[in-house]
């Protein structure tokens, strides 16, 4: 059981270790036109919201959860708007680390936490997120969930930005390995601030992003799991999650 748990928290601190090596500050260098930045809107908007990367079933009532978290989405690096905002050395991936919590409570109610920050970039992001379960699932039914999340960005001086989230998913346990997917949409609200707002004089921004996604969850042993799943909003978008479940 002990070496299991200790390369189950590995994994986790490669996931956080890696993300944050790719890591790099947001500063503007160029004026941007409207129709630029509602395109930067949208794709960091998706980039910063709420991951599920976890099946339907509730946690229930004595049910926690803790885990590290790695999400990579792949940006349109030529673009004017990631050039300005990289200072002409846009990445390919936009990769964000995080860790979070979930504790479960009654009526199949989770409510959980998240947050994302690095020494090497001056991008930070929290977010909070409840989630109700409308079919629990067992051994010949699946489970369905009903989820609303909210993010914000903090750390950027030259944009603001914050999402909301609704979705719905569906998931089915065989032994160890639990495949879900789902669907939902992100409402994404964006400011210029800072030198930005100054050189383009840029209108609030909101926007309405469907998202699609579906992953798997691996608990080889007890207490142990692991996450992957993919998700297209605007962009593809790839995510690794390592925790303990107890």
């Amino acid at each position: 059981m002990k070496r299991w748990f200790v390369c189950g928290m590995f994994v986790m601190v490669l996931a956080l270790s890696g993300s944050a090596a790719s890591a790099s500050d947001i500063s503007f260098i160029t004026k941007l036109a409207q129709d630029e930045f509602r395109s930067l809107s949208k794709e960091a908007g998706a980039a910063l919201g709420y991951r599920n990367l976890a099946p339907a079933a509730p946690l229930g009532i004595s049910g926690f959860d803790i885990a590290a978290e790695a999400s990579a989405i792949s940006i349109d690096k030529g673009s004017s708007y990631w050039k300005s905002a990289f200072n002409s050395d846009a990445p390919s991936y936009l990769i964000i680390p995080k860790v979070r919590v979930r504790k479960g409570l009654p009526f199949g109610i989770d409510v959980g936490a998240m947050y994302s920050g690095s020494t090497s970039s001056n991008i930070k992001l929290y977010g909070v997120e409840v989630s109700k379960s409308i079919l629990s699932g067992g051994a010949a039914s699946p489970a369905i969930g009903v989820r609303g999340t909210f993010t914000k960005l903090d750390g950027v001086k030259d944009l603001g930005l914050q999402t909301y989230g609704a979705d719905a998913s569906i998931s089915k346990g065989f032994v160890f390995i639990t495949p879900y997917a789902g669907a939902g949409v992100l409402w994404v609200t964006s400011e210029a601030k800072g030198n930005l707002q100054v050189m383009s004089n840029l209108a609030k921004e909101t926007n309405t992003v469907p998202r699609f996604f579906g992953g798997v969850k691996l608990t080889p042993f007890p207490l142990v799991g692991v996450t992957v799943e993919a998700e297209y909003a605007v962009r593809p978008i790839y995510s690794l999650k390592a925790g303990v479940s107890f």
